[in-house]
């Protein structure tokens, strides 16, 4: 079924069509919302403060010289204008969330009570350690379930996200090197279908990044990379499963090259989630690997943090970890330790990654999903979600171009391209179109090895009837790119908001309110 751009549907009775416009702009339960600086007058409030007679104040040079520019509103206003603008975001509440390389799951709402308990959502990172045994035994367990799953020998906790546990894994790596005496090692390899955080990580942990090509079927290629391996390379940083949804069949190989030749293998481990209870990816060589929380073990994700990025390390690079960490001593008592002293099994630690410990809250949810699941339930994790996006690449092969489809199963994630779609028609027409369907867009464009590449992964928490909907949704917004229909151009119809010149929004955003006055507002 196309979609008419003046927002009729063609099978409606005259009876039922709406008029294009309402008086309030309103859509039914589709609210309009204007800007907040629009609702209110900043020469009113919606409080009133008698005149203060203040002689002095503690604000010295700080003290406000201009008006704040801010809008007066009630509190009905206030609270309605924000619930009104909630009501325009996309969650995993509403629907599946199809970004790839990204593992939007579900998260359980038990999840959310146990992080709520008191004694872990008040507790406080200052306070002594015998008042806090119970939160420490959390750290601690969650570690040595991170160990198990990944077969590797030690732990950092404390990186706060991905990019954050990249960083950690890169310098264990350069102060083992450092230790051996050969801190001129400097060259890091990336291979095409790693992260977009792997090499700019690198780079700031003072490295020099060169690419290793992908191979036709999506995956690294080794002998390229043996080829380059010498006396100046540092480390490879591999992603596994890669960005192109795919299993590093050769990781093993390429981990005993990498070794032999006196460096290190960093994973990026974001794709966990596909592997978990699976593969362990310390019988693949792994030296050091970080654990996105928010994807494997389904703490919350995005909106600004907090995350968590546990590294997994190998018994050659655990004595340089980074402190605090937590230790069972023999009495049972959980000890935090957080300094370096003379005498003390860690002298080669490169100091701290953050001032605390970590997030409490990610850490408690995600002991808890591990304990609901057990062991054989964390394996299904995986073949489900392995399982939905070979559902989906399947599903949709013959209506979009799916460049890896003939090179094995997927992975987490199924990538499509728009290599045959019409003429003047790109993936950003498809992901529009997703918009007026109810979806959010998947990944669009990334990885940059596949021309116009639309990146979908489905997680393991959807069911067949979900993917059915989704498959059909984006098989027909495919369907009208592949036969030009003109409306697609100018999707989405039915958003909040029409399409946005987005090269001009990046290049000249407006970042401030200017009122009728010329008065602005930031």
């Amino acid at each position: 079924m196309s979609i008419n751009p003046s927002g009729w549907r063609p099978e409606m009775t005259p009876e039922r069509r709406a008029p294009v416009q309402s008086f309030t702009g309103n859509k039914a339960l589709m609210l309009e919302e204007p800007l907040i600086f629009e609702i209110g007058d900043t020469k009113t409030t919606g409080v009133d403060f008698a005149e203060g007679d203040v002689a002095h104040d503690r604000l010295g040079d700080l003290t406000r010289k201009a008006p704040i520019g801010l809008p007066g509103l009630s509190e009905p206003e206030t609270v309605r204008h924000y619930t009104r603008l909630s009501r325009q975001n996309y969650a995993i509440d509403l629907g599946l969330f199809p970004l790839g390389s990204c593992t939007m799951k579900h998260n359980p709402r038990l999840n959310e009570k146990m992080a709520r308990l008191p004694g872990f959502a008040d507790v406080h990172p200052l306070q002594p350690v015998d008042t806090v045994q119970g939160a420490l035994a959390v750290i601690n367990e969650l570690a040595v379930w991170l160990i198990r799953l990944t077969g590797m020998y030690g732990v950092a906790m404390s990186p706060k996200a991905g990019a954050h546990g990249e960083l950690c894994g890169m310098l264990c790596i350069k102060a083992a090197l450092e230790k051996r005496g050969e801190g001129h090692r400097k060259v890091v390899l990336v291979p095409e279908s790693a992260h977009g955080t792997n090499p700019a990580t690198a780079a700031f942990a003072g490295f020099t990044v060169e690419d290793i090509p992908a191979t036709a079927d999506g995956r690294v290629d080794t002998a390229a990379l043996k080829a380059r391996l010498g006396p100046d390379v540092a480390a490879v940083m591999i992603t596994n499963p890669n960005t192109c949804g795919l299993f590093e069949r050769d990781l093993k190989a390429i981990s005993d090259a990498v070794h032999d030749a006196g460096g290190y293998v960093y994973c990026d481990g974001a794709n966990f989630n596909a592997i978990v209870g699976r593969v362990r990816p310390g019988d693949l060589g792994i030296d050091a690997m970080h654990i996105n929380l928010h994807k494997t073990f389904s703490t919350p994700h995005g909106g600004g943090g907090p995350g968590s990025g546990p590294v997994v390390l190998s018994e050659a690079l655990a004595p340089f970890g980074p402190l605090p960490f937590t230790a069972r001593m023999a009495d049972g008592h959980i000890a935090l330790i957080e300094e370096e002293t003379a005498g003390d099994d860690h002298p080669d630690t490169f100091g701290r990654m953050t001032a605390f410990h970590g997030q409490m809250g990610m850490f408690t949810r995600a002991l808890t999903y591990i304990l609901s699941h057990g062991a054989d339930g964390l394996r299904q994790v995986a073949e489900d979600a392995v399982l939905n996006a070979n559902y989906i690449l399947r599903s949709l092969e013959e209506t979009l171009d799916a460049p890896f489809a003939g090179a094995g199963p997927c992975m987490h994630e199924a990538i499509f391209s728009d290599a045959n779609l019409a003429e003047g028609f790109s993936t950003l027409d498809v992901a529009k179109g997703l918009i007026d369907e109810g979806f959010h867009p998947m990944t669009v464009y990334f990885p940059l090895v596949v021309h116009g590449a639309m990146l979908v992964e489905p997680t393991e928490t959807e069911s067949k009837a979900a993917l059915d909907q989704f498959i059909g949704a984006l098989r027909s917004v495919a369907e009208r790119a592949k036969a030009g229909d003109p409306s697609l151009k100018s999707a989405p119809h039915f958003a909040p908001r029409a399409r946005l010149d987005e090269t001009l929004a990046a290049r000249k955003p407006v970042l401030v309110w200017k009122g009728e006055a010329g008065e602005t507002a930031g």
